[in-house]
């Protein structure tokens, strides 16, 4: 399994950190960074920087010259499919094609109404978020393209330069919904990302979109399989502890908890906590499943020994 960093960007993310983690990324040798899409922090302080999404990326697509990234996810509400695309597009020609599309339908109630941007109902939403990825992948053609849709139509749109990855860039599709999500990925997604939380709990999710795979006539195996859940290394059980402490500090979820107690919870909660060595060997429990990346969610943006620790558990 690839060892990835995944920035929760809407818990602090500043330049000054999107650029010093992006660095140590590349330099450590990881697989890919990824930053979810957020307007402002999930956790209560909404004093917290929150650095735009696609700003970022755009700019990462010139810090960087190896890894690739992208959004974890970006919900369809936030932008126009026929916008996101051209923006996909672009962000990939700058990286000399390391951009991986991420994409979702939209959930959190409170930053839409925040913004006063619409949170449509569940089957609606994802009618719009089916809807909005056959614009995208139509758009990557170049154009000129017609569709009539429900909530989209394109006349005569064309969009150049097209993306530097032929035939398109990777879509991701992130979630484990086995009813509606689960068969969109089984149609249209070159990823699904899991947020499972056991390995239980996955191989009923992996078994579902294989269901919906044959369903729609496509093997499973052309879907590449990766991971999302949290992490908390340490060097020893001394700094594992300490940072434990940390993160309930840090984290509205753990209100409630002991500091003390902090990172046993978490590791209770199916995060991945520990030493390096501690760390692989809970990792085993996934390996025999298939999975081929693990995007570590990564919460305190200063703690750039603690990434070097993440890099122990890379395997080439």
């Amino acid at each position: 399994m690839k060892i990835a960093v995944m920035i929760e960007a809407q818990e602090g993310l500043t330049w000054e950190h999107w650029f010093r983690i992006a660095d140590r990324v590349e330099q450590l040798g990881l697989d890919s960074l990824w930053r979810s899409d957020h307007f402002f922090s999930l956790s209560g302080d909404l004093h917290r920087p929150a650095l735009e999404c696609w700003t970022s990326l755009t700019a990462l697509a010139q810090r960087t010259r190896r890894i690739r990234f992208g959004p974890l996810v970006s919900p369809m509400t936030f932008r126009h499919p026929a916008l996101l695309a051209r923006m996909a597009a672009a962000v990939d020609r700058l990286s000399d094609g390391r951009l991986v599309l991420g994409v979702g339908a939209g959930w959190n109630v409170s930053e839409h109404e925040a913004f006063g941007i619409g949170l449509p109902p569940l089957k609606e939403r994802f009618d719009r978020f089916e809807e909005g990825i056959a614009v995208i992948k139509a758009l990557w053609t170049g154009g000129p393209v017609d569709l009539d849709g429900r909530y989209y139509s394109l006349r005569g749109a064309a969009a150049y330069p097209r993306p530097q990855q032929q035939p398109a860039p990777p879509l991701l599709i992130g979630g484990d919904g086995e009813v509606r999500l689960l068969r969109i990925v089984a149609r249209e997604a070159d990823e699904w990302n899991s947020h499972a939380h056991t390995p239980e709990v996955y191989r009923v999710k992996r078994a579902k979109l294989e269901e919906h795979c044959r369903a729609v006539g496509r093997d499973p195996t052309t879907i590449r399989r990766s991971w999302m859940g949290g992490a908390l290394l340490g060097r020893d059980a001394k700094e594992v502890a300490e940072k434990g402490r940390w993160m309930q500090s840090f984290l509205g979820a753990l209100s409630g908890v002991p500091p003390a107690a902090a990172a046993e919870e978490l590791r209770r909660r199916g995060w991945i906590v520990g030493t390096p060595d501690q760390a692989a060997s809970q990792l085993g429990a996934w390996s025999p499943l298939g999975i081929e990346r693990v995007m570590f969610q990564w919460y305190n943006l200063d703690d750039l020994d603690g990434l070097a620790l993440l890099a122990q558990l890379n395997q080439p």
